[in-house]
């Protein structure tokens, strides 16, 4: 497969300032030093707990805050600091799902006009309103819905219009962010099988930031998994669920709910202790080490890189501990 998207440690700190004349005491390390790949047709799911810069990493490949570190390619050209004109025939190749389906279309603008609107202020060369139409059977949505506004409608109803907006000037990568948290489980799995739909029907490549590992696992060819800025384990979805490799990603998915009751977890003693540390002092070496039972004294001084293990198709994790974290693990019965 062929690299969509190449993120290279990037980096978004966000200055801390006090004082009268607001001078920068300190800084908030939201995303340090984050590298990945979406490949073309790819699904790639970002998972971990609140706070560890899911968001922050999404909002900077939108263009929305700017690194402070690393580069950001795209189709071979890097965009990390583009403006203007190219900053605009950006946006029309990479889109944007929110997690909000109700806060992110205007209360005041009908369905048509929501989708309207992003066509006129780029400037779409063909018929509007047929395309308008196009796009909500795309999504499911009758041709009824164009006079609609968003409180006349159900969550579902409007975050499939929120993908038709996605979707309007045909984009090739959708970022995901949250997408189907705020939906009822029955509509989170119409809205996920849409999804994959749409993927393999126009080629698209996502990038899909989510909490329930579940839905992860459902839609994503690979998942990265994020901790207080950091990637620390990446590689094929199936394989990291069956044999999770560093420490976090083994207690993200012991912590996922089962409804059989004599399931026999992976690791047992894995729950999490504690807090996840404050980004605007984050911990010496590896930053998971005042939550890990694995940890020695190397991890409190010595950050680890990400390696290639030998656990399945690809997988690659950051941790100081390979040998001994690879054999406790254990295939899922």
């Amino acid at each position: 497969m062929t690299a969509l998207m190449k993120i290279k440690d990037i980096e978004v700190h966000f200055p801390v300032r006090k004082g009268l004349l607001q001078r920068e005491v300190a800084s908030i390390k939201a995303v340090d030093g984050v590298s990945f790949e979406i490949q073309k047709g790819e699904a790639l799911g970002l998972v971990g707990e609140s706070g560890c810069g899911k968001t922050t990493v999404a909002r900077s490949l939108l263009k929305l805050v700017e690194l402070t570190g690393g580069t950001i390619e795209f189709d071979g050209q890097v965009v990390s600091h583009i403006k203007s004109d190219k900053l605009k025939s950006y946006r029309r190749r990479v889109s944007a799902i929110f997690q909000d389906p109700f806060s992110s279309l205007n209360p005041r603008m009908t369905v048509g006009q929501i989708l309207g609107e992003v066509l006129t202020v780029n400037k779409y060369e063909e018929d509007i309103n047929t395309r308008i139409l196009e796009l909500l059977a795309l999504c499911g949505l009758a041709e009824r819905f164009v006079e609609l506004y968003p409180h006349e409608m159900s969550g579902g109803q409007r975050q499939r219009v929120g993908i038709a907006r996605a979707l309007a000037l045909d984009p090739e990568l959708i970022i995901c962010d949250e997408a189907v948290s705020a939906l009822d489980v029955s509509i989170q799995a119409q809205i996920v099988n849409l999804l994959r739909e749409l993927r393999d029907t126009l080629g698209l490549s996502f990038l899909f930031i989510g909490h329930d590992l579940s839905v992860v696992q459902h839609l994503c060819d690979r998942i990265a998994v994020m901790y207080l800025g950091k990637i620390v384990e990446i590689g094929n979805a199936q394989d990291l669920f069956k044999n999770p490799a560093h420490p976090y990603t083994k207690a993200l998915i012991d912590a996922v709910p089962s409804i059989d009751p004599d399931e026999k977890r992976l690791n047992e003693d894995m729950f999490l202790q504690g807090e996840v540390p404050s980004p605007l002092s984050p911990p010496s070496g590896c930053v998971f080490h005042t939550r890990c039972k694995y940890r020695i004294e190397e991890c409190k001084t010595k950050t680890p890189l990400m390696e290639q293990v030998d656990i399945g198709q690809n997988r690659m994790i950051a941790c100081l501990l390979n040998e001994e974290i690879g054999l406790n693990s254990q295939q899922k019965q």
